[in-house]
């Protein structure tokens, strides 16, 4: 992904930064499968919508795949468990975005086999998605336990369900994966890729969608390739286009990316839904073939473990509910004081202090970063904006950062929400591109969370 090999992408959007990106540590490092640690602890929310219940008991033999928390709401995705054994504990453990919630932890039986691969050989240019009912894909997608795999975790089904009001017309599928250090859709795209494409294409038959779009950023040329390649085998659907994208962050961003490859804007407020256009990652994709074909649950992901600071960097085929500790182990441990454990990446990741948390859905990376990385030149202390606008500049949503971080900062939460603050996605673009070391984004993340509280306390 050097810039000599980039394929020129003239698509992007208004705004944005260009951050390092760090992809030379593992964006060569084939895809592992992480064997099963002794134990895994299976949070209940790792979703947007109604959280599971524990379907289990302490004491409760289970098997691998087997579903140990679900919900009759809706908006919900079952919980399966994917290792063999016994369950330990149901109550609360650590959770990256909750601080802790309700979860299943089970003691892996050694005996067990464990044989849970990736089957990515199964998909190839005999794969007719048409042998499949768009109802009976939507089910597989909600018994597997399908959530968004970008980071959003919306249960796939839901995604999936025709709107006769809304109807969806375009699929856009998202492999752009703008944040530095990160490569794991960008593996699987080189070595999954019929499988992706079959899902592509599953994706599209369930939601009914008349085009697809597949936005790819230019510094992915092996990626785009392999990706066109797969198309064309698969008899050259029309309705599919693959689009190389200028590479730029945060164009992974389902409104920017939406504003890339369609030229449209989301309206403030809304969902792509409400203009006809389902956004999808590429790993919820190639877990959605799965899904269907082979009746396979969401129990395992492709997780990037990366940085300066960890022992074997790469990307790992990894069972959901690993402790963060124990795949530290797996990969060699670390190798230097780490200012930071992030899962994500350094733009938008959650920094996490206790290492039992575990791997969810949702998780694509884990950044051991240090402090010369994490900040470098932002050591430095904030000094006084000096209005040099350069946050307006960058920011993919067109509003004023300053504004709002200076109404937060005199307790104006109000007035801050007046500036569109709960517009903003908090990209970290303008904290990044700031001159006086200002950190913007942290302002307008404590801006929300005086509104919303002031809000609650607003009479009916």
């Amino acid at each position: 992904m050097t810039a000599g090999m980039r394929m020129k992408g003239g698509l992007t959007f208004p705004g944005g930064v260009h951050p390092p990106e760090y992809k030379d540590l593992t964006e060569d490092c084939p895809i592992q499968v992480v064997p099963a640690p002794s134990q895994v602890v299976l949070p209940l929310s790792q979703h947007i919508g109604t959280p599971c219940r524990p379907t289990v008991a302490k004491g409760d033999t289970v098997q691998a795949g087997q579903v140990v928390g679900d919900a009759d709401a809706f908006v919900s995705a079952p919980v399966h468990s994917p290792v063999a054994g016994k369950v330990k504990a149901v109550g609360l453990a650590p959770h990256a975005v909750l601080g802790r919630c309700q979860a299943v932890t089970i003691e892996t039986d050694p005996n067990a086999p464990d044989d849970k691969a990736p089957s990515p050989q199964r998909f190839g240019a005999d794969f007719n998605p048409e042998t499949y009912a768009p109802e009976q894909i939507r089910q597989a997608a909600r018994a597997a336990g399908l959530v968004g795999m970008g980071g959003a975790g919306f249960p796939t089904r839901v995604k999936l369900e025709p709107n006769p009001e809304q109807p969806k017309k375009v699929l856009i599928v998202n492999g752009c994966e703008c944040e530095p250090f990160i490569t794991c859709d960008y593996r699987l795209m080189l070595e999954w890729t019929d499988q992706v494409i079959a899902g592509v294409r599953l994706a599209a038959r369930a939601a009914e969608v008349e085009r697809i779009k597949i936005g790819i950023e230019d510094n992915k040329p092996q990626a785009i390739e392999a990706v066109r390649r797969a198309v064309e085998t698969c008899g050259m659907d029309e309705r599919i286009e693959v689009c190389v994208l200028r590479t730029k962050y945060p164009q992974g961003s389902e409104r920017q990316l939406i504003r890339a490859v369609l030229g449209r804007h989301v309206p403030s407020g809304q969902i792509p839904p409400a203009i006809g256009v389902l956004v999808m990652n590429v790993a919820t994709c190639a877990a959605l073939a799965e899904a269907v074909v082979l009746g396979a649950p969401l129990t395992h992901r492709v997780v990037t473990v990366t940085g300066p600071a960890i022992g074997a960097p790469g990307n790992y085929y990894v069972p959901v509910g690993m402790t963060v500790g124990d795949l530290i182990e797996h990969c060699g441990g670390l190798t230097e004081r780490s200012a930071r454990v992030v899962l994500g990446g350094p733009m938008m990741g959650l920094a996490i202090a206790d290492m039992t948390t575990p791997i969810t859905k949702t998780t694509g990376a884990i950044t051991f970063l240090v402090d010369r990385v994490v900040r470098g030149d932002r050591l430095a202390r904030p000094t006084p904006c000096i209005r040099c606008g350069r946050c307006l500049a960058v920011c993919p949503e067109g509003l004023n950062p300053t504004k709002i971080a200076h109404a937060v900062m005199y307790e104006k939460p109000d007035l801050a929400e007046q500036y569109y603050m709960n517009v903003c996605m908090e990209c970290g673009s303008c904290s990044f591109v700031c001159p006086a070391h200002i950190e913007l984004t942290g302002y307008i993340k404590t801006g929300k969370i005086l509104h919303a509280r002031a809000k609650k306390r607003m009479p009916p």
